[in-house]
């Protein structure tokens, strides 16, 4: 029986299926690049986080919106088997499971162009049977693969019950100026750091000052995350930042460690560790998703982020 740390966590956000191509070096625009290796996994960001918590530990239900289509039909039962209440996952009969079309070069890194077909349907009137279920719940995980409104809609119903929202401000679009005060956790990778706050990232100090302009926005606590680096965080409150460390890998895929990342914050928050523990626990979990490929496939489960 797998230990729960976690009475509930509500994961919301897209479902997809990742078909991958693994490749010497990514395509240039124009460019045929021959003789890569091809898989496919189910993905999405919402779905990467869901289980990455539910293999952590945490007791998790996810919110989502697929196809009434094969991929849907797939997706639902490895949700299932990893553990995670399917309750809310949702069929669109109107528009296909969202796919997510990636590259991956012998470095590790990737490149990745998504069809959100049902995913973009997850509308804020889809949240009316969870609304009830929030006020047992302590941590809401979202993302931005989900149409903004239904994002807008949940955090400031989660926030004003009294649940911690973390935001995964991904992939990086503009947000609405008065959201900001509707998450406790925000948490960026540079590039949507960057685009949140205005201010070019080149090195920890000027990570620091992007992550000062997003706190001074109404959130509690940004966490950038600064890949094979680690992660900075910042806590309004106190007015500092520290700078967490990540282990030292040798890479692999990099498609999901994001993701990863997220759901490990979320398990150690729920876990009542402290944000510089429960940042610390996520860098370990990334660290470990990068050395396999895939994106769920690629998500550790509690024992070896604990023996890492």
């Amino acid at each position: 029986m797998k230990k729960q740390y976690q009475s509930n966590i509500f994961v919301v956000g897209s479902s997809n299926t990742d078909m991958v191509v693994k490749t010497k070096h990514l395509p240039r625009s124009g460019e045929t690049v021959i003789g890569g290796s091809f898989f496919m996994n189910p993905g999405g960001k919402g779905a990467n986080q869901a289980v990455a918590a539910a293999r952590l530990g945490g007791k998790v239900k996810l919110i989502c919106k697929t196809g009434n289509d094969f991929f849907g039909n797939m997706s639902r039962l490895s949700f299932e088997e990893e553990g995670i209440d399917t309750s809310f996952v949702l069929s669109d009969y109107q528009n296909p499971s969202g796919v997510a079309l990636i590259m991956v070069d012998d470095k590790g890194e990737n490149c990745i162009a998504v069809a959100s077909g049902s995913n973009a349907n997850l509308l804020p009137l889809d949240m009316a049977p969870v609304v009830g279920l929030i006020k047992n719940t302590d941590i809401v995980l979202m993302q931005l693969e989900i149409p903004l409104t239904t994002v807008k809609f949940l955090s400031a119903v989660a926030c004003y019950i009294g649940a911690t929202v973390i935001l995964n401000p991904a992939p990086a679009m503009p947000l609405f100026p008065n959201i900001f005060k509707d998450f406790h956790i925000l948490t960026p990778n540079e590039t949507e750091a960057e685009m949140l706050s205005g201010v070019k990232i080149v090195d920890e100090a000027s990570a620091e000052k992007a992550a000062r302009v997003i706190a001074e926005m109404g959130v509690q606590y940004v966490i950038i995350t600064l890949g094979a680096k680690g992660a900075l965080v910042f806590d309004r409150a106190e007015g500092k930042a520290e700078i967490i460390a990540a282990p030292q890998v040798v890479a692999v895929d990099t498609t999901a460690a994001g993701d990863v990342f997220n759901g490990a914050l979320a398990v150690a928050i729920a876990q009542k560790q402290s944000i510089a523990e429960a940042a610390r626990f996520a860098c370990k979990a990334a660290a470990i998703s990068v050395t396999r490929q895939g994106a769920q496939s690629s998500a550790p489960y509690r024992k070896e982020v604990d023996s890492f």
